[in-house]
């Protein structure tokens, strides 16, 4: 009975010990297994984590990579005559960089300042132009929907010799379109290889507006009151500032081809500021061309020109919406007579009489409304008293004449055509000496307008008189 209850109590303490035992081993497969799955789990954050950080470290060195940086483009030289398809954009995002060395051995951003008395590499909007070529390139402003660019073409002679950087602007209204020919009639006819210096010619600066056959951008801002223009401004600022740093700087000096708005027609005239010596000398390289002191107003692309230290003047030649052979050839022939004078392009050429300049202008205003029937011609010299046109009411009948309040020169005025009361029909050009430039300062200054650029739209205390200005 003893031994009975020794073995009873031996094989339940063994039972005891087993179970324990398979407890025991039970658990620590159960931790075993836990925490390989929590390692497992840790393992794969830790790789979803780097992921993402590797990620994140793409995007933002692709965010914050630099520009590609290349060398220029070899321009190729064109005969400019020629029918070509439009070169390549250079990218907004590259840099181009003079793959040659400078003195300390330093591989480095092309200074492309013209320097004049040597024959220097031409590099502009990212294509290298050789002495005694011509190439045709392409300006895109990027102020537009880019699937929807349109690059502006770039008409570019780097002459054969030193010399100066002339450059020829025009549509900067898309509606002025004799200035488009002039600037493509003068840049056609010049040989690179007798070429001292450098012309270039934007025959379209105002794309968008010209497709359309508008005076404005649009969104109706006049692109002519925005100049020099800033890089995160309005619409007309950025495109402003784009063709201001591109081009315009290359240049040493500039004219600004414009015509008559709003169905008026200009006689062929300088618009300059004749206080700057520098403006005045520059006026009398231009031949069979009246000049009018005009100091400009601000935002006006040659005025941001002649502050930048480029000596500017507006050419004036005739009506917008239209292309008028006699005005053209006029402008041509002007500044060809520019490029003699400044040495650049030798011509045989003879000079005509100077013309005079006009240091005082007035406009002469209708004062009846009804249809303008104008009995003076641009160039007519009037009298203070004399008639210049007659409103005709198609109602009444009512005759009312246009009496000029000045004695002097008609440099512009309205075609006939239906006009309102106040509406300016005659533009005077009244030859005041010099002495009384700071005396009597050109009427237009008093409607001038700042550029918009902190504001949506644009204020214009005289939209007419605004638009009578370049």
């Amino acid at each position: 009975m003893s031994l009975f209850k020794n073995t009873k109590r031996f094989l339940l303490a063994l039972f005891v010990l087993i179970q324990c035992c398979i407890f025991s081993i039970c658990s620590s497969a159960t931790e075993s297994g836990v925490n390989t799955s929590s390692g497992t789990a840790l393992d794969q954050e830790a790789e979803r984590a780097s992921e993402n950080k590797d990620e994140l470290s793409s995007a933002e060195e692709k965010t914050s990579a630099p520009p590609t940086v290349r060398a220029p483009k070899i321009a190729p030289n064109l005969d400019l005559k020629s029918v070509a398809p439009l070169p390549e954009v250079t990218p907004a995002d590259e840099i181009v960089v003079d793959p040659a060395p400078d003195s300390a051995g330093n591989i480095g951003v092309v200074d492309s300042t013209p320097h004049q008395g040597t024959i220097d590499k031409f590099i502009i909007l990212g294509s290298e132009v050789p002495p005694g070529t011509a190439t045709r390139l392409s300006w895109v402003p990027d102020a537009a929907i880019s699937g929807l660019e349109k690059p502006t073409p770039i008409l570019v002679i780097n002459g054969a010799h030193p010399g100066k950087t002339l450059c020829l602007t025009a549509a900067i209204h898309g509606d002025e379109l004799n200035g488009i020919e002039i600037v493509r009639r003068v840049i056609y006819d010049i040989d690179p290889r007798r070429l001292k210096g450098r012309l270039i010619g934007v025959p379209i600066v105002n794309l968008q507006g010209f497709q359309r056959g508008s005076r404005y951008l649009p969104d109706r801002r006049d692109l002519n009151r925005y100049f020099p223009g800033k890089s995160r401004g309005s619409l007309a600022s950025r495109i402003a500032h784009s063709l201001f740093t591109k081009i315009i700087k290359h240049c040493d000096m500039l004219v600004d081809v414009h015509t008559g708005s709003l169905r008026r027609s200009n006689l062929p005239q300088l618009r300059a500021d004749m206080t700057m010596p520098a403006v005045a000398r520059f006026t009398e390289g231009f031949d069979d061309m009246a000049v009018v002191h005009s100091k400009g107003n601000t935002g006006m692309l040659r005025t941001a020109a002649n502050r930048a230290g480029i000596t500017a003047v507006a050419l004036e030649v005739g009506e917008s919406m239209r292309i008028q052979k006699d005005k053209i050839k006029q402008g041509v022939h002007s500044i060809n007579s520019l490029l003699e004078r400044q040495g650049m392009y030798a011509r045989l050429f003879i000079w005509g009489a100077p013309e005079p300049v006009y240091y005082r202008s007035s406009w002469v205003r209708a004062e009846s409304g009804g249809i303008l029937m104008s009995l003076v011609k641009l160039g007519s010299t009037v009298n203070q008293g004399e008639s210049l046109g007659t409103v005709i009411d198609p109602i009444t009948n009512e005759s009312t004449e246009i009496i000029s309040n000045v004695k002097g020169r008609i440099i512009g005025m309205a075609v006939d055509q239906v006009v309102m009361p106040g509406f300016a029909a005659y533009h005077i050009g009244d030859q005041a000496t010099e002495f009384n430039l700071s005396q009597n300062p050109e009427p237009e200054s008093d409607n001038a307008m700042e550029p918009a650029d902190n504001v949506d739209t644009i204020q214009i205390e005289d939209e007419e008189m605004e638009q009578l200005l370049e």
